[in-house]
């Protein structure tokens, strides 16, 4: 054979470089290609962004960084926080890579007694305790905006201008909310400004400030986070496209004007909530109507209301004895009010983000909700009563101020959940067609609108929620006794957001049950319960059968005493009995449970792992058959 040349060999060489550096290439843009695109396997698409988060991420103008701190060296000990701390971070991973470059992600462990913790707990960050060797855990996420950061440039420097704001614990109890949560970060930090809310109000929600009265704590509240503008129900022909949400609050003889300013703002994509109410205690404005008839405490908005598809009767309170709130009456004696209510997680939806976190509501003579008949939008409840409530007149509640054990005379419980507030939705249509002639009229809203209605005003002051107390000569504490503040703070604040934060709702949790196991776990619970029921009606039978024959025993001597010993003995036989019956229940359980357990590992340990070797050596065998054939 001859030799390769020099000049061969020199071009063999070069087609060698030319693919070791397209494979090269290839293979580094095939990791990047895979790091951006990832396939979503996961029954419930866990780790799939909602179409309204990719739009939010999509939509920052300013690069962002986002630091999550965790504490990995004190949670050791608890591996469902770390196996939910995987879950946020491949989460915020998915959001970085889907950011273009604005978003930066730093994952940060603060050790006990470092800059980072410091930093942790400087940010507004909550700790828990209970870590390994009692330390405390941290698990948050701070976001920072960057304002003017060039390309290369370091991002963890305290820059002019830069905003914060933070997570301060991501409670796995709020897993269906994790996404919703971090998208509101990111939304709030792309914000430049505060969120304008108007308030409408016959009561004296903003105080008296020539009486020296402050406004509601509630109010107060609101105005720490949101630009509150009150608004003139008398000068209102139009509610300003500025007004991110409108607050309603005991809207009494709104003129026609005012609720055509109304309708229109929420045809416009408007985000109104209404509080009306039956009997608003704290309304010491008595008005007369041209007949003569006092309306003095209830307030309505039955013309929209009639538009949306909502039935809410003004004189009409529901009554709840098993949420009843216990006070104190004018002779020192305490009673429980069945018209003042203590909502309890029972009677709250979970599955809504303005509910999910809050465990306590406080109410006062509060209507319901409803649907008409032929309403064709739908009425998703965030309060409900217990089945054990009645409905009664808002008069006889009005009777029984000084006496509420009075409303329990003849109390019949109507076994109904009534809907004390709601999210109203559908493709609303305006309340006024006759002025469809004028200039800007909207007649339909063009997607599905949304209205949040509550059925009392009464949660909103702070005797129902709020405890004063004031040590010496220190200043005056609150101290909340329920979640009110909380509750419509947080109406507030998801209906501020952008329409694409609204359209993010709870996901499924990535916690994914043993169903079958469950399911086996189940059916051996009903079986130990036939059983124990037995074992209980045989054990009442017995002692009966004992005490009859104790009046006996001193007329027959030791016969009765025999009759006794029998009864014992047979008794304490058919107990044994019974005890390896459950026994045998128990055992058949936890065969089925490993047996289960057993199937599961054969599948994932041999079987998979045989059939994949089976299947290489069978493509291998092939390959190799197909080269000799060539050769």
């Amino acid at each position: 054979m001859r030799r390769p040349t020099f000049s061969r060999r020199v071009r063999v060489i070069g087609l060698l470089i030319v693919l070791v550096a397209v494979s090269v290439t290839l293979a580094v843009a095939g990791s990047r290609w895979m790091r951006a695109t990832r396939f979503d396997l996961t029954s419930d698409r866990l780790y799939t962004l909602t179409p309204g988060t990719v739009r939010i991420v999509d939509k920052l103008r300013a690069p962002l960084k986002l630091t999550l701190y965790f504490s990995e060296h004190s949670t050791r000990d608890l591996p469902q926080l770390r196996s939910y701390e995987q879950r946020v971070r491949e989460l915020l991973q998915e959001m970085v890579a889907r950011s273009h470059g604005r978003l930066r992600l730093q994952v940060v462990d603060p050790v006990p007694y470092s800059d980072d913790e410091a930093a942790a707990e400087g940010s507004g960050l909550s700790p828990l305790s209970g870590g390994t060797n009692g330390e405390r855990v941290f698990f948050g996420l701070v976001g920072t905006t960057l304002p003017g950061l060039q390309d290369g440039e370091a991002d963890n420097e305290t820059r002019p201008g830069a905003k914060n704001l933070a997570i301060p614990l991501f409670d796995p109890g709020r897993e269906t909310f994790l996404e919703y949560d971090v998208a509101k970060l990111l939304y709030e930090l792309n914000e430049p400004a505060k969120p304008h809310i108007g308030v409408i109000s016959s009561l004296a929600v903003q105080g008296n400030p020539v009486l020296g009265e402050e406004p509601w704590t509630v109010i107060r509240q609101l105005g720490q986070l949101f630009e509150v503008k009150t608004l003139d129900p008398n000068k209102l022909d139009r509610v300003g496209d500025d007004i991110q949400v409108l607050l309603l609050i005991h809207p009494k003889h709104l003129s026609d004007t005012a609720l055509y300013a109304i309708d229109q703002y929420v045809l416009r994509g408007g985000h109104l909530v209404a509080f009306v109410d039956p009997y608003s205690e704290l309304d010491t404005t008595p008005f007369v109507d041209s007949n003569g008839v006092i309306d003095d405490h209830d307030s309505d908005l039955h013309r929209l209301f009639d538009a949306w598809g909502v039935q809410f009767d003004p004189q009409k309170v529901v009554l709840d004895r098993s949420r009843a709130l216990r006070i104190e009456l004018a002779d020192n004696s305490a009673a429980n009010h069945p018209a003042m209510l203590g909502l309890t997680g029972q009677e709250l939806n979970h599955g809504d983000v303005t509910t999910a976190s809050l465990q306590r509501i406080n109410l006062s003579s509060v209507g319901y909700l409803d649907l008409s008949p032929k309403a064709t939008t739908r009425l998703i409840p965030l309060m409900q009563t217990s089945t054990d409530a009645e409905v009664v007149p808002a008069q006889r509640v009005r009777e029984a101020t000084t006496d509420p054990n009075a409303l329990l005379d003849g109390y019949k419980a109507d076994n109904i959940r009534y809907v004390v507030a709601g999210r109203v939705r559908g493709a609303f249509p305006s309340a006024f067609p006759e002025r469809a002639k004028q200039p800007g009229f909207i007649a339909q809203a063009k997607d599905n609108a949304e209205v949040i209605l509550v059925a009392d005003t009464d949660l909103l002051t702070d005797r129902l929620w709020v405890s004063y107390s004031q040590s010496l000569l220190g200043p005056l504490q609150l101290s909340a006794l329920a979640n009110n503040g909380d509750f419509v703070t947080n109406l507030a604040d998801n209906l501020s957001g952008s329409s694409e934060l609204l359209s993010i709702h709870g996901r499924t949790s990535s916690q994914r049950p043993f169903t079958r196991v469950l399911a086996l776990q189940a059916a051996a619970d009903q079986k130990f319960l036939a059983k124990k029921q037995e074992l209980q009606r045989e054990l009442a039978v017995t002692r009966s059968r004992l005490s009859e024959l104790q009046p006996a025993k001193a007329a027959r001597g030791d016969n009765a005493g025999t009759e006794q010993r029998a009864e014992i003995e047979q008794f304490l036989q058919r107990q044994l009995a019974i005890n390896k019956e459950l026994r045998d229940v128990q055992h058949q359980f936890n065969a089925e449970i490993d047996a289960l357990g057993m199937r599961l590992k054969f599948l994932n340990i041999v079987l998979v792992p045989a059939l994949v070797t089976l299947f290489g050596l069978a493509y291998g065998w092939r390959r190799s058959r197909r080269s000799r054939r060539r050769a």
